[in-house]
């Protein structure tokens, strides 16, 4: 997870913002996302309202406690980790390291935007509860918390304040944190361990749906990717607005694509590190 996260933020920077075609695919549906705007807005933008410090801070303070309340204080230190590394690697990414050439000259030249600190905030939160809460319910978390991130970079498209690449890199970095908080929970001794009873139906369930909706979006959105990179080689931009809702709802689906793999990977891989965790316990 931590080396899926690492080198697919760096791929979603390298190609989508540091070549001139990555660029020019990443345009096309950000001006797609003009289409429509003025009615999806009003369901965005309560949407994006919700993402705050305080909601930050909010959610931090509740997922600890939590994790207290269940008397698992290693939880409290994943959640920690989880949500102030992916932030705080998002804010340095974006500020500090990445860069937005200029490459393409009928694209304005804006600062660099990669990853989204909203989804950040949200696509974290959301993991977080989903370390923090009881086996029973990660499941469930695991999917409203899937669909809450999605919405939230959708909207972020929706309201032009991202482009797709930087919601899908938003994404990866929480998986990155996510894949740090996963080995922590590996390495950490349990308080209190009990037989090993594998992986519940519900996880391998939902994990798997998780899984299929993530092949199936991303199969889609790959598909229109092609389809916009091929109508860019003929012209200078798109204008039809038939070929710039495709590049728009092509982009969407990468992003539903990308919270649907995270937490399914989150889900797995949580349950398969605290199951192995308990094993020395087990072997005393």
């Amino acid at each position: 997870m931590l080396l899926l996260g690492v080198v697919g933020t760096w791929l979603s920077w390298g190609f989508f913002v540091a070549t001139a075609s990555g660029q020019r695919l990443d345009e096309a549906a950000f001006s797609g996302s003009r289409i429509g705007r003025r009615t999806l807005w009003t369901a965005a933008e309560p949407v994006l309202q919700i993402v705050s410090v305080p909601f930050l801070i909010l959610v931090l303070i509740v997922a600890g406690a939590v994790a207290l309340a269940r008397q698992r204080w290693v939880l409290l230190v994943q959640v920690s980790l989880l949500i102030g590394g992916a932030n705080l690697t998002t804010q340095v990414l974006k500020k500090l390291i990445l860069d937005r050439p200029d490459l393409v000259e009928a694209i304005s030249l804006r600062d660099n935007s990669l990853p989204s600190g909203h989804t950040t905030v949200a696509a974290s939160v959301a993991v977080a509860l989903l370390l923090a809460v009881p086996r029973s319910a990660r499941p469930l978390v695991a999917v409203l918390g899937g669909a809450y991130a999605a919405t939230t970079g959708v909207s972020t498209m929706i309201g032009a304040w991202h482009r797709p690449s930087d919601v899908i890199a938003a994404f990866t970095v929480v998986l990155a944190w996510a894949g740090v908080t996963t080995m922590v929970a590996a390495l950490a001794r349990p308080e209190h361990a009990g037989p090993d009873r594998g992986v519940p139906g519900a996880v391998k369930a939902v994990s798997g749906l998780l899984g299929l909706g993530a092949l199936v979006c991303g199969a889609m959105g790959v598909i229109t990717l092609v389809r916009t990179h091929e109508l860019l080689a003929t012209v200078a931009e798109l204008t039809e607005r038939s070929e710039l809702a495709t590049a728009y709802v092509g982009s969407a689906l990468g992003v539903v694509a990308a919270a649907a793999a995270l937490f399914a990977l989150a889900l797995v891989g949580h349950e398969v590190a605290s199951r192995r965790s308990a094993q020395p316990e087990l072997t005393r």
